[in-house]
């Protein structure tokens, strides 16, 4: 269908070029000479290659203004009413049919006119940080404004910065930082600011315009302009060396999607997936800000020779209170791609009826394939095959296949490993733009495990990841476990590089790629993965069940909708009764969890904190909420210390233990996850985050022992007694 445009596009952008030339120059530096010609390309590609077929017309422009706005004011506080009513009566609804025309011209515009007004905020900045503030007023930041009106005019703008500065300022002290460099800290980080911006070259103007013309058909459309292209993915790659991390722009922010199994951000446990970046600093040396800073530069920043230090300040996701901010070291390392493979763990535990179970617990970090810089190609599918056979011969109780960090990757990987626990049938149905719909089956009919089979995800779990999850529920072949949802992603894109429609006298021009929505996934009983995801069989407390980390958060994600089921036999090992009493005992641990309390503890916190979307600037409560939040910290250490419950026994599985290259390391240390880091920087402390249990992954385990036994006895027999062995 691409192929098919390409001839008429190529006529049409010779002629629009040639038109182009002939106008006074739109002071688009080099390499955005072609941009007129490039957001032609990339306007009739979106109408006539994305999924959604949708014309560029007047919503579409009201859409553009919206997000190129959100692009560089996320929060409203740089733009005025009057700037946003000037550009809605200069552009109207015509914005969409000038660059089909070729004219970007308004793209300029509005980003001149957001130079003027930072020049104009950072001397706003620079009176207001050198005036004397007092923290014991009853005064709040709105620290979320991105759907607060505009500031009407400059008077209500600057008492909007007079209160984010002096939020910033109280941040500095609460720091501690020196009385001497607070003021130097806060009125730098908006020099920088005002610099970085400055820097911004045609291409980067046209990629921040296209990207937002791209996002009006979906979230995951964009436009890369040539010199981005080359840094823009920090992706999985053995030759990347960093911290392991990738990274998209987002309301200016680099924010972490996900992080690289096996690099030093995984390792050292503090970096999150939805954290952002707020500033980097190499080693020892000041911090740099990297608000609204290009994406690629930042990742520049992130970058460097092996074994160096970089430091990150960064905004939790899951933080409690949002001026939280943790300062996390990391030494820059060869991302390798032993770290990166699955591994498993064989878990021991107290089962009913006071047996002793052995569980096998897959950890999958992505669905990889023909790794080429390896001697042999890499398959997730065959290091599954070993490690499954492996932990077979240990004479495993059941399987947990553990896909919590797992963003997806090779969808025939995907389908390939669904048939290693059902027989050959149907695991996911594609569809086009056209409304044709392909199945993608497994065709063997082995079984390679047929045991008891749990899968464990959350939020982060997207894609190919989704797919199996949801082919497993489908058959009936696996409960599965985890917070409210998996991510949603039920959308395919394909990397078109515009070179290709150039004709042969343009060919010197450089016109970058655009990443288009082509095709939707949809499950074997029908319904779409997109905006829903895979809802588990038994849902486990999170705070991220309040957060806006899904696909459904996202503006113009496209949405929910089913086709006919595919033809399909349930297996039938995971039933209704059998949910319902798995539920039942399940619900009767977690709500006599003291761990599970701690969640539902922070949920509550997270939702009185969200509901206020403002932080107080009187520094007494400030320090009181600071106290009450590290003396509750300290409580549940004592606590955990004091119950001195028994860990489960764990043996760690890789592959080259598989291979007989190395031997399995068994340990009696709690199976642990990530927690934040303090948020207070201490100079020269680069130590990592402490650990709290990974109470989802041992109650997941017991749900399989729930499962075991069910699955043993007759289907009338569902009765269990969770409490002969809860923790």
């Amino acid at each position: 269908m691409i192929a098919d445009c390409r001839k008429s596009l190529r006529a049409a952008l010779a002629a629009a070029l040639l038109a182009w030339t002939a106008l006074p120059s739109l002071a688009l530096p080099d390499p955005g000479q072609a941009g007129p010609v490039v957001g032609q390309m990339v306007a009739r590609l979106l109408e006539q290659n994305h999924y959604n077929r949708r014309l560029l017309d007047g919503e579409t422009s009201k859409e553009l203004i919206a997000n190129y706005l959100e692009a560089f004011d996320y929060n409203r506080m740089f733009f005025q009413k009057p700037d946003i009513d000037e550009f809605n009566s200069r552009y109207g609804d015509a914005l969409a049919q000038r660059i089909k025309e070729g004219d970007i011209q308004p793209a300029l515009e509005i980003f001149e006119r957001f130079l003027k007004r930072l020049e104009e905020r950072e001397a706003l900045v620079k009176k207001l940080a050198r005036s004397t503030f007092t923290f014991e007023a009853e005064e709040a930041f709105p620290v979320d404004r991105h759907e607060a009106p505009w500031p009407s005019g400059p008077e209500e703008a600057a008492e909007l910065w007079r209160l984010r500065i002096k939020n910033e300022l109280l941040q500095e002290r609460l720091n501690k930082t020196k009385p001497e460099e607070q003021v130097k800290n806060v009125t730098l980080r908006y020099e920088r600011l005002r610099r970085m911006y400055r820097e911004y070259d045609g291409s980067d103007v046209l990629q921040a315009y296209l990207t937002a013309l791209a996002h009006t058909f979906d979230p995951h459309s964009e436009y890369m302009a040539a010199p981005q292209m080359e840094n823009f993915n920090i992706s999985m790659r053995l030759s990347l060396v960093g911290i392991g991390a990738v990274l998209r722009s987002e309301d200016g922010y680099a924010k972490i999607v996900s992080l690289v199994p096996g690099g030093p951000a995984d390792q050292d446990k503090r970096l999150k997936p939805n954290d952002r970046i707020e500033a980097v600093a190499q080693g020892d040396s000041p911090f740099m800000e990297t608000v609204g800073m290009k994406l690629d530069r930042v990742v520049q920043l992130i970058r460097g020779e092996k074994g160096t230090l970089v430091r990150l300040r960064v905004i939790p996701a899951d933080a409690l209170d949002p001026a939280t901010r943790v300062v996390i070291a990391l030494v820059r390392d060869e991302i390798k791609l032993t770290d990166q493979e699955a591994k498993a763990k064989i878990l021991e535990l107290e089962g009913p009826g006071g047996k002793t179970l052995k569980i096998g617990a897959i950890d999958l970090p992505s669905f990889y394939a023909d790794m080429k810089s390896m001697v042999e190609p890499k398959s997730t599918t065959r290091d599954l095959e070993k490690l499954i056979s492996y932990l077979k011969k240990e004479r495993v109780d059941g399987l947990i296949l553990d896909l919590r960090r797992n963003g997806g990757g090779s969808l025939p990987e995907s389908v390939a490993l669904t048939g290693l626990f059902i027989p050959e049938g149907p695991v996911v149905q594609v569809k086009d733009a056209r409304g044709l719909i392909r199945m993608l089956r497994d065709t063997d009919s082995e079984v390679l495990y047929s045991g008891p089979l749990l899968v464990l995800t959350n939020h982060a779990s997207a894609s190919a990841s989704e797919i199996l999850a949801a082919a497993l529920q489908d058959y009936g072949r696996a409960v599965i476990v985890g917070e409210k949802s998996t991510f949603g992603k039920g959308t395919v894109q394909s990397l078109i590089e515009l070179a290709q429609y150039l004709p042969a006298a343009l060919k010197s021009y450089k016109p970058g790629a655009v990443k288009l929505t082509i095709q939707k996934f949809y499950r074997i009983s029908g319904g779409s993965t997109q905006n829903r995801g895979a809802v588990p069989d038994i849902q486990l407390p999170s705070v991220m069940d309040f957060m806006d980390a899904t696909e459904s958060s996202l503006k113009h994600a496209l949405p929910y909708d089913e086709v006919e089921p595919a033809r399909y036999q349930r297996l039938e090992l995971i039933t209704p009764e059998r949910i319902k009493a798995l539920q039942k005992a399940s619900g009767e641990r977690v709500s006599a969890s003291p761990e599970f309390a701690y969640v539902r503890e922070d949920i509550e916190l997270y939702k009185r904190q969200k509901d206020e979307k403002a932080v107080t600037l009187n520094e007494k409560k400030r320090l009181e909420e600071k106290q009450e939040e590290e003396a509750r910290s300290i409580k549940r250490k004592k606590e955990r210390a004091a119950r001195r419950a028994k860990p489960l026994t764990a043996t760690e599985i890789t592959l080259a233990v598989t291979e007989g290259l190395k031997p399995p390391i068994k340990s009696t240390a709690p199976v642990t996850v990530p927690v934040e880091a303090a948020s207070e920087e201490k100079e020269g402390d680069y130590e990592k985050a402490p650990t709290t249990p990974d109470i989802v992954l041992e109650e997941s385990a017991h749900i399989l022992a729930d499962l075991i036994a069910l699955q043993a006895q007759p289907e009338q027999a569902v009765g269990l007694t969770p409490e002969t062995y809860t923790r």
